[in-house]
């Protein structure tokens, strides 16, 4: 196995196409094809489906292909730093779900490093492709939940894709509407309170499972219920339908802005806010600072 080999590997896997890899590789397609032939022969594993369409990963790829990324990553850095001499660039990525906290910990951390040169990504997306992003390390770290109902299924799936999830803070359940609802005035609400008004919820595609609900309670059997993709148009919703949604009751004013509130649901129930990583890789000094951010709305979680 070769560097070269896993270069040609990862650009396939970005261009999903091996007549755009070669072309971006300045090789010709049978090259191409045939030093993937000879890899996966090596490896013993099938890296690509094959058609006339392009080339799709298979299961056992991604896992290949998580690795390999990080080599040729390691080796670019390498090669910045003692061939050619240059700085580093600084690179990060996180991926959560959606969380307007770990949104705002993210702009800390980039304002601290504002004038270094860096390249940093943030995915605010469905709770699968969090667990995904890390696995293949496109990203470092993954912001998600734990509570009782979720947390068997999702350790496991977590130990089968090598991670690890760490606890940050536990909070409450709170419910999240605009400060003109019906019920911004109440200081507990309560199921039977909510049951007039549409629930909102983030859409999971095609892994919408019960468990991979950004909401507690993803079971309950709610009269009125709308998914939404992003974060924008859950808030718009919830001003123009007097519809809701449960959080963990961090609010961040400066993104959100305050037309919302959060007030607590009348339950016992906690949610455990964690981050998972690629099990027995060390944080990057990037990542330990993202980390400290996160921490600061401890306090606030405990309110």
């Amino acid at each position: 196995m070769t560097l070269q080999q896993l270069r040609y590997a990862v650009c396939i896997a970005e261009e999903k196409s091996m007549n755009k890899a070669a072309q971006k590789l300045f090789i010709t397609q049978p090259t191409l094809s045939g030093t993937m032939r000879d890899l996966e022969e090596e490896i013993g594993i099938q890296l690509f489906y094959r058609s006339n369409r392009g080339v799709v990963i298979t299961p056992e790829g991604e896992e290949f292909l998580g690795y390999a990324r990080q080599m040729v990553e390691q080796y670019r850095l390498l090669e910045e730093r003692f061939v050619q001499k240059q700085n580093p660039r600084q690179k990060f990525s996180v991926s959560m779900q959606h969380y307007t906290f770990a949104v705002q910990a993210f702009i800390a951390m980039a304002k601290e490093f504002g004038m270094e040169d860096y390249e940093f990504a943030v995915h605010e997306t469905k709770t699968y492709e969090v667990i995904e992003n890390v696995k293949n390390q496109k990203s470092e770290l993954g912001i998600l939940y734990l509570n009782e109902f979720n947390e068997k299924a999702l350790q496991k799936i977590f130990r089968e894709k090598e991670l690890e999830f760490h606890d940050l803070f536990s909070c409450g359940i709170y419910v999240y509407l605009w400060k003109k609802h019906p019920l911004a005035g109440k200081k507990v609400i309560t199921f039977e309170d909510l049951r007039e008004y549409p629930c909102l919820s983030f859409e999971q595609g095609d892994n919408n499972s019960f468990y991979f609900a950004e909401e507690v309670f993803s079971t309950y059997e709610y009269k009125q219920i709308i998914k939404a993709d992003d974060r924008a148009t859950l808030l718009n919703l919830m001003v123009g339908l007097n519809a809701y949604t449960l959080c963990s009751g961090i609010l961040c004013e400066e993104l959100n802005g305050g037309e919302y509130l959060a007030i607590p649901l009348d339950t016992k129930e906690k949610m455990r806010i964690g981050y998972i990583q690629k099990k027995n890789m060390p944080l990057s000094r990037l990542g330990k600072k993202y980390l400290e951010e996160l921490r600061q709305y401890e306090t606030q979680a405990m309110e």
